[in-house]
């Protein structure tokens, strides 16, 4: 066993105890490793070829040495530029790990605890109930258990608005109960790692470089967006337009840097990879202290509690996603997703010293899970227990799908006219989103929003309702906002509601005079 098992194992002994024998223990580890190795190239090219993935990149690394590293498709539909293993990726929230790795650095030089409150290094962090506000730790939001809703402050970053501006709107949103609520947030996480870097001295993207990428030799890694695009060997990202894959643009994530805004390589996460399974040592010197790193790899929190007894719940550490195995082995994984233009994967068996990672420059479609569960389910079992491809297809359709109630409709024949465009024109505001500016602009109107001033043509659509197709990371292409105007008793508009940035009731916006 390596020293990262032998702790897991203590840790969850309750249901280690139960199993027989790990499969390290097996004479025939190496042979089922490097089966589902001869196999893994033709289930990469059958992955592609199903689901039409522009690009993707794999490495496997079993006892410490990289064992599978190749590179399929290209970096950019229409052009001759393929894919190797030393292409840069975005990898999304892949990032969760990397920057729990780096967290636990610090606290295993005592710089922060995974148990300090958020607001010790950061005084000017609030949330909505003032005892939280006091209380919610570093842990707790590197385990989404601060009881933020789900994706909390995404929509703001969709709109330019600065990590800052958003940690600190975090404030308007209420809060389900703390540590015993489970909901994936990005700003929660993130707002951690800030208080991280600031207690280092650093900024987040310094300090991850500096106590996780160089150490490593990860030379091709970075949390900073412009290095990505820096790069020559990097993959673009493509979107999916009417069912097929199209270059978009790469998304600017540096404002979630903590918690989606890294870029990398394959041959680099290995490097990562190997890090963790190895109980935090490189070439035989520690990087991380084992203890730190695996409070990260354990149980923290409940992610899903599943609908039914026999069906076993989900489990997250501090920014990874941790498991039970039908094996009875522990699963440390985690997924990566931009609908702009990437899907990551990452699964690691610390008992067999195994990892595999997968990175594909398309929107998530359950390829890169897919193909990681079919390797792992080799190794394991012999075969794959389900096809799995199917199964996170139908599962990530739904990310996929535009958002709207008037998605597929058609504009009614007997629609109701519109005012004067001169009613609707105005600034109007609200507390979370700030000024939303409506202006007449040739026969029509258009919406502007945001620090970046991002602006989006409006359609009538029936008296003073209006259409707007808004694609962004949260809008996939076909998504259409219903702009529903309220008129006052003077003919002009009072307020005005945004379909799309209502979800949380942040939608609504009032006149200014």
């Amino acid at each position: 066993m390596t020293r990262l098992t032998r702790t897991i194992a203590a840790a969850c002994g309750a249901v280690l105890l139960s199993i027989p024998a790990f499969a390290d223990e097996d004479s025939d580890i190496d042979a089922k490793v490097k089966a589902a190795l001869a196999n893994l190239d033709g289930h990469a090219r059958t992955i592609m070829e199903q689901t039409g993935l522009p690009g993707l990149a794999v490495a496997v690394v079993h006892n410490g040495e990289v064992v599978f590293a190749e590179g399929y498709g290209v970096k950019e539909v229409g052009k001759d530029s393929p894919i190797t293993p030393s292409t840069v990726f975005q990898i999304a929230s892949l990032s969760k790990s990397l920057a729990a790795t780096v967290v636990a650095r610090q606290v295993g030089e005592g710089v922060v605890s995974w148990d300090d409150p958020v607001k010790t290094h950061l005084p000017w962090f609030t949330l909505s109930d003032p005892w939280v506000t006091d209380h919610v730790t570093i842990g707790d939001l590197f385990a989404h258990r601060s009881g933020l809703p789900d994706h909390a402050g995404d929509d703001l970053e969709d709109f330019g608005f600065g990590r800052k501006a958003i940690l600190e709107r975090l404030s308007a949103f209420p809060l389900n109960p703390l540590r015993i609520t489970y909901a994936y947030t990005n700003y929660g996480l993130t707002a951690a790692g800030e208080a991280v870097a600031v207690a280092s001295g650093k900024t987040w993207a310094d300090l991850s470089e500096n106590v996780l990428y160089a150490p490593l030799g990860m030379d091709d890694t970075s949390s900073r967006f412009a290095d990505f695009i820096a790069k020559e060997d990097r993959a673009i990202g493509h979107t999916r337009v009417d069912g097929t894959f199209v270059p978009y643009r790469s998304r600017q994530p540096d404002p979630q840097s903590p918690a989606g805004g890294v870029s990398s390589t394959v041959l680099d996460f290995s490097r990562w990879m190997r890090m963790v399974l190895d109980g935090g040592m490189v070439d035989g010197t520690e990087l991380v202290k084992e203890e730190a790193l695996n409070s990260a790899l354990t149980v923290q929190v409940v992610s899903n509690r599943r609908d039914s007894a026999a069906v076993p719940p989900s489990f997250y550490g501090f920014g990874v996603g941790v498991s039970v195995e039908d094996s009875g082995r522990m699963m440390l994984s985690h997924s990566g997703a931009f609908t702009l233009g990437a899907g990551t994967n990452y699964r690691m068996l610390p008992a067999l010293n195994l990892g595999i990672v997968a990175f594909s420059n398309g929107a998530p479609v359950g390829a890169v899970e897919a193909l990681t569960m079919t390797f792992t389910d080799e190794v394991q079992y012999g075969a794959p227990r389900r096809d799995w491809l199917s199964l996170f297809q139908g599962g990530f359709a739904q990310m996929l799908a535009p958002i709207g109630e008037l998605v597929g409709q058609t504009p009614p024949s007997d629609a109701a006219p519109a005012a004067a465009l001169s009613a609707y024109e105005g600034t109007y505001q609200n507390a979370y989103f700030g000024p939303l500016k409506v202006t007449a602009e040739d026969d029509g109107l258009a919406l502007t929003i945001g620090p970046a001033g991002m602006t989006f043509p409006l359609t009538h659509w029936s008296a003073n309702t209006f259409t707007a197709s808004i694609i962004n990371e949260s809008l996939v292409d076909g998504s259409l906002s219903q702009v529903i105007f309220t008129p006052s008793n003077d003919g002009t508009m009072e307020s005005m509601t945004v379909e799309v940035l209502n979800e949380e009731g942040f939608g609504t916006f009032a006149r200014t005079p």
